[in-house]
């Protein structure tokens, strides 16, 4: 018994020092802007072994120097209440818990109606059942995160990818240690400067010469829009630039810039 209390003492220390680890980190960067992040490095050797080689497009701007456009842009598309929440925001966490539980309810409601109507076939015509193609598994619900601008930060400076629970409550904590040590205008600052654009493309400036062949500073407003509606996905609309739907979203977007708050 004295060896498993042993074993818990030692695990619970261990989580300890991570926590003062990332305190540390966290405070550094006060004063020293981050060079990479967690995910940057992950994405430096997914890529180098897959391809052989990375084009790796990033330059570190300071905050007064990215366009207000692209700061409104990104906290009316990611996070419109930033300026006011703790790091995580409840309302939306709760909001998001709610649609996921939606779909996935609706989701397995498809799937119990598919085996049904397969079921009947069967009893109808065992010969035409059998012939028939397997069914196609009903698609899973697309999972509404609701992770704040800091949240995102967070994971991307020290947190891996996996979605587990224990992650995402070290996620929180990280969330908190942003909002309790830095100040809204410095998160805001790194996020930018670290958030990817596209493969190998992180940060405002990297991704405004990219797409538009200026420096952020001058983004437009709708040039900003479009930036930040491909946040969520940004390999795949890096593809698809000039969509629909990236165009449609850019536009309202756009229109609700003046709406958001700036740190």
């Amino acid at each position: 018994m004295k060896a498993v209390w042993r074993w818990v003492g030692l695990v619970l220390l261990a989580g300890l020092l991570l926590q003062l680890f990332f305190v540390a980190r966290i405070a550094a960067m006060l004063v020293i802007d981050p060079q990479s992040t967690a995910f940057e490095r992950s994405e430096v050797w997914r890529v180098t072994t897959e391809k052989g080689e990375l084009h790796w497009r990033q330059q570190w701007t300071p905050y007064d120097k990215i366009s207000n456009n692209l700061k409104r842009a990104v906290i009316a598309s990611e996070d419109d209440d930033f300026v006011n929440h703790d790091g995580v925001d409840w309302d939306a966490l709760e909001k998001a818990w709610q649609k996921n539980a939606i779909a996935e309810e609706r989701a397995a409601k498809a799937q119990e109606l598919a085996a049904k109507a397969q079921a009947r076939i069967a009893a109808k015509n065992p010969a035409k059942a059998a012939a028939a193609p397997v069914p196609k598994p009903v698609k899973a619900p697309k999972v509404v995160g609701g992770s704040t601008i800091t949240q995102q930060l967070a994971k991307n400076l020290f947190l891996s990818g996996e979605r587990t629970l224990l992650r995402k409550g070290q996620e929180f904590m990280l969330a908190m240690m942003l909002e309790a040590i830095l100040n809204k205008q410095r998160i805001l600052e790194i996020y930018l400067n670290s958030v990817e654009w596209g493969e190998g493309i992180f940060g405002a400036e990297a991704a405004a010469q990219h797409y538009f062949h200026k420096p952020a500073a001058q983004l437009s407003a709708y040039e900003s829009a479009r930036l930040a509606v491909m946040l969520p996905r940004p390999k795949y609309f890096e593809k698809l630039p000039n969509s629909s739907y990236v165009a449609g979203r850019a536009r309202i977007i756009a229109n609700r810039l003046e709406s958001a708050e700036l740190p």
